[in-house]
């Protein structure tokens, strides 16, 4: 079982388009947006029950807006597609930071499958 995770600091850059989190294990994971918009947690990309997950595209060049805490142990992201539902848990953000590598390359392979660009 997974130890849980707490976040230390959180970092918005808006410039950069990148949210920096330090975690208590000290372990510090760089999110660009726009793979944090193409993971996003919520329905609309993950899928009602036995979907499977929505590919996102064309999401190069996004921004965040605003980071909200939700409660104690997640975020909530506004992107400046207007995209703002699904709640990042700690959890969740230490998985996508720790499987990075992985998880942008399967997405980069997905986009090759069905044809589809990073730009807009």
């Amino acid at each position: 079982m997974q130890q849980s995770r707490n976040v230390k600091d959180i970092k918005l850059n808006k410039l950069d388009k990148k949210i920096t989190i330090t975690f208590d294990n000290n372990k510090i994971y760089h999110y660009p947006a726009e793979y944090l918009r193409v993971y996003s947690p919520s329905a609309e990309v993950r899928g009602h029950s036995n979907q499977p997950p929505k590919l996102i595209y064309g999401r190069k060049h996004i921004g965040i807006m605003n980071i909200e805490l939700v409660g104690n142990y997640a975020i909530k992201i506004s992107f400046d597609d207007m995209h703002d539902s699904g709640i990042y848990s700690w959890e969740l953000l230490y998985d996508l930071g720790e499987n990075f590598d992985k998880y942008w390359d399967m997405y980069l392979k997905r986009l090759k499958q069905e044809n589809k660009l990073r730009n807009p």
